[in-house]
Parts: structure tokens; C-alpha cells; sequence
């Protein structure tokens, strides 16, 4: 039997993509398991999810470190010794240091809601994003699966998801489709890097064909 792909997931809030990931694991959907959760907010709902199901986990809250590189010292300590092979941002509100980007290189995942490039940035997050949308008056938007390079919100994208926009959508209604479309684009982005079929050639991720 084939070794199972260990995630280390990153979250900061109730961990909606995480439970997603979690109920696909168990469901053998994908060739993975949650190996540890960690978070920078130490009550994080997302947390508890995990710990509902004996899954490991650990909080390193930003104001107990001097500097966001020592504690992404320790979040990337805790990665290896639970021998991560992919790390998954589920909600993770905080940016990298280029120490723990560099060390798995092209094997962080993180999931935007937009059509990136469209919408990105280091302020554009939940809510914010869906009203920009609105407020620009796009009439298409959706979710991105990208590698997380040391610019936020700028790697080389694998999976997106277009979602209509509705006519009375508001934020929260727009938010709650692209959700759906979230679970669905980060566990296909998930398996196919299970399955080794993401090759990043520059900015472009081929998906190679079945082996």
C-alpha cells in the first residue's frame, strides 16, 4: 500500500476548508492525511476541529515572538517533526517568512477566494474580497489554488473555479458559493500532487496526465 501524503495545515479561523480536507481523508477520497494542524491564533475554532479527531496541533500566536521569522522558525521545526510533505493554508491570516517558503518550496498550497490575479493582495481576505467584487461589478469570480511564493497571492496558480455573480448577491451570499467551489478546487489541487501529476515550469503549473 502506497505511503499517504502528509499535510501539516495552517488556519487561523474556523477551519471550514480544513473539515473539508479532513472529512476527505477519512472518506479516502485523497491519498493523504492530516498529520498536524497548527495555528497563529490560539483559540481558533479550526483547532478544535482537529483535536475532535486526535489529529496533533499546535498555536504559536504571533505576540509571543519578537518577530514573524522566529515563529516561523518553530512552525516549520513543528512541520518537519511531524515529517510534512505538503502544507496547506486553510484560512491562515498571516504572511510567510521566505525561511518556511523556502524550505518547501513549490509544497505550500494556499487557496484565494477570487480569480486571481483579480482581487489579490495582502488586504484582500474573506469578506473584503467578495465586496470588492461586488463593488467593481464583476460578473464572474470563483477561487484559486496557487503555490505560495514569498509574494502574497502572486505563485504559479494549479486549480480555479469561476462562480457566477448574482444580481442580489451580498457578501456573505457570494462568500458562502465560492466556499463550496473552495472545498471542491482544494481537494482536487491536493490529489493531484498526491498523485505527482503538478509540474511548475516558471509562473505555468502543468497537470500531467494519469501514470
Amino acid at each position: 500500500m502506497a505511503r499517504k501524503l502528509k499535510l501539516g495545515v495552517l488556519v487561523s479561523g474556523r477551519g471550514s476548508n480544513l473539515q473539508a480536507i479532513m472529512d476527505r481523508c477519512q472518506a479516502g477520497k485523497l491519498d493523504a492525511e492530516v498529520a498536524v494542524v497548527i495555528s497563529n491564533v490560539a483559540t481558533a475554532q479550526a483547532l478544535e476541529r482537529a483535536q475532535q479527531v486526535g489529529i496533533p496541533t499546535a498555536s504559536f500566536p504571533r505576540t509571543q515572538f519578537s518577530t514573524r521569522e522566529a515563529r516561523d522558525v518553530e512552525i516549520l521545526r513543528t512541520l518537519q517533526q511531524h515529517q510534512v510533505d505538503l502544507v496547506i493554508l486553510a484560512g491562515y491570516l498571516g504572511i510567510l517568512s521566505t525561511d518556511l517558503v523556502g524550505a518547501f518550496r513549490n509544497r505550500i498550497l494556499n487557496i484565494h477566494p477570487s480569480l486571481l490575479p483579480a482581487f489579490g493582495g495582502p488586504d484582500r481576505h474573506g469578506l473584503r474580497v467578495h465586496q470588492a467584487v461586488l463593488e467593481y461589478g464583476a460578473k464572474v469570480t470563483g477561487c484559486t489554488v496557487q503555490f505560495v511564493t514569498e509574494e502574497v497571492d502572486a505563485g504559479p496558480i494549479i486549480v480555479q473555479r469561476a462562480v457566477p455573480v448574482m444580481e442580489d448577491d451580498t457578501p456573505d451570499t457570494l462568500s458562502a458559493r465560492v466556499l463550496e467551489q473552495e472545498h471542491e478546487a482544494y481537494s482536487e489541487a491536493i490529489q493531484l500532487f498526491a498523485k505527482g501529476r503538478l509540474s511548475v515550469e516558471g509562473r505555468r503549473v502543468r497537470i500531467l496526465p494519469p501514470q
